[in-house]
């Protein structure tokens, strides 16, 4: 008998290395799968300090901020209201939009996950959705284990803050026409961004040419320009992005071909 309680307490042993090798193991492939995404961070990153630099935020405030809201566009917007003086609200609900997307990701991503996986895990892996982890890790095949996405995280997240807390400190030391030049290139990244679907699509390129017209008439028109730049950015957003999915909705087929 106590043998047998022996054998199979060393199974049990077994077993339990077994599952901390596999996890280490899904963790390090995680890991390097997240590398060139967190080269990618830091170079992007820098750029996006050299706005937060505009802003008046410290290297610390820049890492914190990254490291909290991975994410250009929403960070890139709410640097751009902060320096404009805008209102927390304004901030925030600006942030929100910009990020909304990442809610639709994350329903997705969690169907990737094994149906009985931890609520906790679930809540750490939704700190961080990005468009690149999330493409990383939906492009693997069947369920994904959450060790995956923890080593990518480990990686791209550090990336991103410690490049925007660069790019502050080189705003900080730098002449200010460098920081000036530099700061054109996030402007870059985005172009980058909207270039490719607006040659595959009329209409995306008619949006983008609209809204480019939308915000230089919201600047002179004599009622809204007298409305701050946060308020103003908000609106539009929330009526060309509404009226363009009520008037141009995408098929099911579109979808599934654009996936």
């Amino acid at each position: 008998m106590a043998e047998e309680i022996a054998a199979g307490t060393l199974r049990s042993e077994a077993d339990n290395k077994g599952i901390l090798q596999s996890d280490a193991a899904v963790l390090r492939s995680g890991m390097h799968d997240g590398m060139p995404i967190a080269l990618g961070y830091l170079v992007v990153s820098f750029t996006l300090g050299i706005t937060a630099h505009t802003a008046g935020l410290t290297p610390f405030q820049g890492f914190l901020a990254s490291f909290f809201n991975n994410a250009s566009a929403g960070e890139y917007a709410g640097f751009m209201l902060i320096a404009a003086g805008a209102s927390y609200w304004e901030i925030a609900l600006i942030t929100f939009i910009a990020n909304a997307r990442y809610l639709l990701m994350s329903c997705v991503l969690s169907q990737k996950f094994a149906p009985d996986a931890p609520l906790y895990q679930r809540l750490l892996i939704g700190f961080d959705v990005t468009d690149e982890l999330f493409g990383i890790t939906i492009a693997r095949p069947g369920q994904v284990h959450p060790y995956y996405n923890y080593g990518a995280m480990l990686v791209a997240l550090p990336g991103w803050s410690v490049g925007t807390a660069l790019g502050i400190i080189a705003g900080n030391v730098m002449p200010p026409a460098v920081v000036s030049a530099l700061s054109v290139a996030l402007y870059g990244m985005f172009l980058w961004v909207i270039i490719p679907p607006a040659r595959s699509s009329r209409i995306v390129a008619g949006l983008v040419g609209l809204s480019f017209a939308a915000s230089f008439a919201a600047v002179h028109l004599p009622f809204i320009s007298t409305v701050s730049s946060g308020t103003r950015t908000i609106g539009l957003t929330l009526l060309l992005a509404g009226a363009a999915a009520w008037l141009f909705p995408v098929s099911a087929k579109e979808e599934n071909h654009g996936a």
